[in-house]
C-alpha cells in the first residue's frame, strides 16, 4: 500500500543513510521502525478503579433496618429542613 508521510528532513537523511549502510531499501527501514515502535508500545495498562469501600466487608448495612420514609425523615430532620 502507498501512503504519503511528512518526516523531518533530518530524520529522514538520518533514515536514508541507515538504510543504504545496511543495504536495504528505506521502505523495509521505515516498516522496521513502525513494527518495532509498534512492539514496544504494548497495549496501555488496564486502569484499576481504587477501592474506596467503607466499613468491612460482610458486615450488616446499619440502614437495612430503616424504610425510605424513615431516612428521609432523618436525612431532613438532621438538615433543619422541616
Amino acid at each position: 500500500m502507498k501512503t504519503t508521510l511528512d518526516i523531518q528532513d533530518e530524520l529522514l537523511a538520518r533514515a536514508k543513510r541507515h538504510a543504504r549502510r545496511i543495504g536495504r531499501p528505506l521502505r523495509a527501514v521505515v516498516e522496521e521502525g513502525l513494527r518495532l515502535a509498534l512492539a514496544a508500545s504494548g497495549s496501555p495498562p488496564r486502569y484499576e478503579l481504587p477501592d474506596l469501600s467503607v466499613g468491612r466487608a460482610g458486615a450488616r448495612d446499619p440502614l437495612e433496618d430503616y424504610s425510605w420514609q424513615d431516612l428521609r425523615d432523618i436525612i431532613y430532620d438532621e438538615r433543619g429542613d422541616r
